[in-house]
């Protein structure tokens, strides 16, 4: 299978064989499976001494006879700390129950079920990462991932690597000159003040994640308008994550180099 190499105008330049892990079966179950393993969560939960840093000295002792006990008293059986005494007689107010003010949470979140401890194989990995990589290489695919976009030819996107060397200004210019104005608007990171309560919720902004640049390994380059990845530390989840078909293009260097690798 061959693809056009494109210079930074979006003309071709000339032609080169594609890597053979870009005509794999898309295998979307093992890709899915990969996603669910690959997921992460930043635990979270309550300090474990939480509602119990006070001066209750357990339950209240409910026999006669005893001092500091609540027999006749008319009060339940729940921790209590003393505010005030007079002899044996206290002012006590309830405490570390969840039902009390100041107390622990009834049933607070717990880190070891935020904690992914799920494996797989690394056949299945790199089954996954093939079915991805192949992906983008599919019209179909693409076209299904991106709503606004009704149809995209001459898929992947190889670009030769003089664009590393642009600043952003001229890499966007290029990029409309290639992808065209519809593609073009997918492509670049947009970011939008978010409708509704969540703006009150430290999540004031939402952006789309954009395209992905697959570089080199020695090749390298900054902008926030797109993500950028090396060739090496490619993953499942850069590719396909929310779904296999994302917008990606490629330096030569990538192509070569991927074509290395497998």
């Amino acid at each position: 299978m061959k693809i056009n190499i494109l210079n930074i105008e979006g003309k071709k330049i000339k032609e080169i064989d594609l890597p053979k892990c870009f005509s794999r079966e898309i295998r979307k179950d093992i890709i899915a499976k990969v996603l669910e393993i690959k997921k992460n969560k930043q635990p979270y939960s309550p300090s474990p001494v939480a509602g119990k840093q006070h001066s209750a000295s357990g339950k209240i002792v409910h026999r006669r006879h005893v001092w500091k006990s609540g027999y006749g008293r008319g009060s339940s059986r729940v921790p209590r700390k003393i505010m005030s005494r007079r002899g044996s007689q206290f002012n006590w107010v309830g405490a570390e129950v969840s039902a009390m003010r100041g107390g622990r949470r009834a049933h607070p979140p717990k880190v070891l079920s935020m904690l992914n401890t799920l494996k797989i194989n690394k056949k299945e990995l790199k089954i996954a990462l093939d079915s991805a990589i192949s992906a983008t290489a599919n019209e179909k695919e693409v076209v299904r991932k991106y709503k606004s976009v009704s149809e995209i030819k001459n898929l992947p996107f190889v670009i030769e690597g003089k664009i590393i060397s642009l600043k952003t200004k001229d890499i966007l210019a290029s990029l409309k000159k290639i992808l065209g104005e519809t593609l073009f608007n997918v492509s670049v990171r947009k970011k939008i003040v978010r409708a509704g309560k969540g703006k009150l919720r430290g999540r004031k902004y939402k952006s789309n994640t954009g395209m992905i640049l697959v570089i080199g390994d020695k090749e390298k380059l900054k902008t926030n308008a797109f993500e950028i990845k090396n060739v090496k530390n490619l993953g499942v989840v850069d590719l396909a994550r929310g779904g296999p078909g994302r917008l990606t293009m490629y330096t030569e260097n990538a192509i070569k180099e991927l074509g290395e690798l497998k």
